[in-house]
């Protein structure tokens, strides 16, 4: 049988080792705001409930006191750290008056001599509005949100409601595991909150690392479209998959014309930023299952699943239009950015190199036939 003091105890150490685990894995870890702030919730945390099993033991109102306070304070900390997690922008406007009106809220009750039992209903209606809050941040209709994230607001959302239960039905008494299935239910809400939630924010944490990661290796980071290598990899599986399904896909090569004449006129900054011009530009006007790539340079490509040659000539003459109409101002006030182009639709069983390069022949053509236009390329050559 465990009472509440020694379950204190217990939650106490956990969340102090959970923030001392947390702050070996940031040494070797890039800095994070999101995960700073979570290692001191959990150390705030881990010190009240030590605090709170101290306090009976030594007979001092002051440990009840620090404990009420660490306890706001982490639970505070813990929602900011998901706010900064999820990047939201003004949360400091909400988290910040609520913290101070919270500590407030204890501060009053101390100085109204609070009893310890009243000073445990007072902490339980704050930290249970703070889970409540973080649960619908968890849980909030969110595409594509990780399992992980929904099981962290599920496990706020029942130990927000262990703690409303426990203040509506068992009067606030604390006792044993035994005294009553209300008391379990809380006990076991506030372990599952330290274990899950601790290892959980670090999963959340490593989720986002590694889809940074894998981002760096398939995204260009000046103009956000696939690199060369993923372009290719991604086209030639959409290649596979017109085959599989016999529909048609066109290809494209797209060249700015006269960047080194914009280079070298306005600056190299000035030539970056007609690149992202561009590369929104072409976002813009494309479906979501096309694909962009920037081979090198001002180079680009496009492939353009489910889309004939008619299509393709169409789509890639509003983009030439659209470019027309760009403007750096910036940089180049007045410039008129232009760009050239090559057409092909792959032919069946063609490999995604051959097409492309049929595609770089009509580009060629549009850059030698005058720039600013749209060409296409040779058919493939039929094997006798």
């Amino acid at each position: 049988m465990i009472d509440i003091q020694t379950f204190m105890l217990a939650l106490g150490a956990g969340n102090i080792a959970f923030a001392l685990l947390m702050a070996g894995y940031m040494r070797s870890a890039p800095p994070d705001r999101s995960l700073n702030a979570w290692m001191w919730a959990r150390l705030a945390t881990g010190v009240a409930q030590t605090s709170a099993w101290l306090a009976p033991y030594f007979g001092r109102a002051a440990l009840v006191d620090f404990a009420s306070f660490a306890w706001i304070a982490g639970t505070a900390l813990e929602m900011a750290a998901y706010c900064m997690f999820f990047g939201f922008r003004r949360w400091r406007l909400v988290l910040y008056p609520a913290a101070a009106v919270a500590l407030l809220a204890v501060a009053g009750a101390i100085a109204a001599g609070a009893t310890r039992q009243q000073m445990a209903w007072v902490v339980a209606v704050l930290v249970a509005l703070f889970a409540s809050a973080s649960a619908m941040i968890l849980l909030r209709p969110q595409k594509d949100a990780p399992p992980v994230q929904r099981i962290i607001g599920t496990v706020d959302a029942m130990f927000a409601l262990a703690i409303w239960i426990w203040m509506a039905v068992a009067n606030g008494r604390m006792g044993n595991f035994n005294a009553s299935p209300i008391l379990g239910f809380a006990y076991l809400s506030s372990y599952l909150l330290m274990i899950v939630n601790g290892f959980g924010f670090l999963l959340l944490c490593k989720m986002r690392d590694d889809a940074g990661m894998r981002r760096l290796a398939t995204i260009d980071g000046l103009t956000d479209t696939l690199n060369r290598r993923a372009f290719f990899e991604r086209a030639d599986g959409a290649r596979l998959l017109a085959l599989r399904m016999r529909k048609p896909i066109a290809l494209a090569m797209l060249d700015l014309d006269h960047f080194k004449q914009l280079n070298d006129g306005f600056g190299h900054a000035c030539g970056d930023e007609a690149l992202r011009v561009f590369a929104a530009t072409a976002r813009g006007l494309l479906r979501e299952h096309d694909l962009m790539g920037r081979l090198g340079g001002e180079e680009f490509a496009l492939a353009l699943p489910g889309v004939g040659l008619d299509g393709a000539l169409k789509a890639a003459e509003r983009l030439r239009l659209a470019v027309t109409e760009a403007a750096l101002p910036s940089c180049a006030a007045g410039y008129r950015m232009t760009v050239s182009i090559g057409v092909v639709v792959i032919e069946p069983n063609e490999e995604l190199t051959a097409a492309l390069a049929r595609a770089d022949h009509a580009l060629y053509a549009a850059k030698t036939g005058g720039r600013n236009r749209v060409e296409v390329g040779p058919a493939l050559l039929k094997r006798a």
